[in-house]
Parts: C-alpha cells; sequence; structure tokens
C-alpha cells in the first residue's frame, strides 16, 4: 500500500500549519499595538499550537534528516529564493509600482543570500566545539556572526540586532 496520499497531506498540512503560525504572530502584535493584551496572548498561544502541529507533521513526513543534510537543504531553500523567486518577484512589483513590496522583496533577498552562506559555513564547521553566537536584524531579517554597526542591508543600528 503506497502512503503517497498520506505524504501529500503531511505536507500540506505542515505549510497550512506554518503559515498559520505566522498570521497569528501578525495578528498578534497587531492586537498588542492596539492595547488588546488578551486577543494578543490568544494569538500568541494559537501560533505556538500551531507550530507544535506542523514540527510533528513535518516529521512524520520524514523531513528531518541529519544536521548536515538539514544544512544543506537549508542552504539550498535560501539559495533558491534569493537567486530565482526573489528576483521574479521584484521584478513584477517594479512592474506594478508597489514601492513596498519592493523593499521588503529585496531585503528579503539580500538576507537570504547570507543565510546560504551562514548555512554553508556551519556545515563547513559542523564540528566545531567553540559556540557561535548569531545576531538578527529585526527589520530585514539579515543575520550576522558579530553586531554590526548598523545593518549592511537596511541600515538599521547594530544595537537593536537580536542575540541568538
Amino acid at each position: 500500500m503506497s502512503n503517497e496520499k498520506t505524504l501529500k497531506n503531511l505536507m500540506d498540512a505542515f505549510s497550512g500549519e506554518s503559515q498559520a503560525n505566522r498570521k497569528y504572530l501578525a495578528f498578534a502584535k497587531k492586537a498588542e499595538a492596539e492595547g488588546k493584551k488578551n486577543a494578543a496572548k490568544l494569538f500568541r498561544a494559537a501560533a505556538d499550537a500551531e507550530t507544535l502541529h506542523a514540527l510533528k507533521e513535518f516529521e512524520i513526513a520524514g523531513k528531518i534528516n541529519s544536521t548536515a543534510e538539514n544544512l544543506k537543504d537549508g542552504k539550498l531553500g535560501e539559495t533558491y529564493e534569493y537567486e530565482s523567486m526573489y528576483p521574479g518577484f521584484i521584478k513584477e512589483a517594479e512592474e506594478e509600482g508597489q514601492k513596498d513590496a519592493i523593499r521588503i522583496f529585496t531585503y528579503a533577498m539580500k538576507a537570504e543570500q547570507v543565510h546560504a552562506g551562514l548555512y554553508q559555513d556551519a556545515l563547513d564547521n559542523i564540528d566545531q566545539e567553540e559556540e557561535v553566537f548569531y545576531y538578527l536584524c529585526p527589520i530585514c531579517g539579515n543575520i550576522e556572526k558579530s553586531v554590526p554597526e548598523k545593518c549592511g542591508i537596511c541600515g538599521v543600528p547594530g544595537s537593536k540586532f537580536i542575540k541568538y
């Protein structure tokens, strides 16, 4: 008996749950901005629940491999985004005069290129025991291995970066 339909359903569910997580986080942020603390908490709890669902579905689908394979997969995904996906999105946004979309797509494209490099670096140094810290720009998604003076993509001050 084939599990083709179940695998497709697991991946569709993973996609839907992942999108729901982000949507609910966006709703929580808006509720907080409006001073609606209880709604914000509910949206955050629901977002975490959707993440639990998505992670289990992804696991059951057999999509989690060794760390080395996962790093290669991450690099491939990021490379596709910065080489193929975002350039097309930017072109279409330019044709439609959508300046906000052009800006966010450009930020994402540049950040994805950095991410791909970081995945390769992590793969090249997979057995390194010295702890590495990463710093995330909260505006464009750029990740650095040290706090910059300012973000090389969007220019936000390095003091705003989030440490991981």
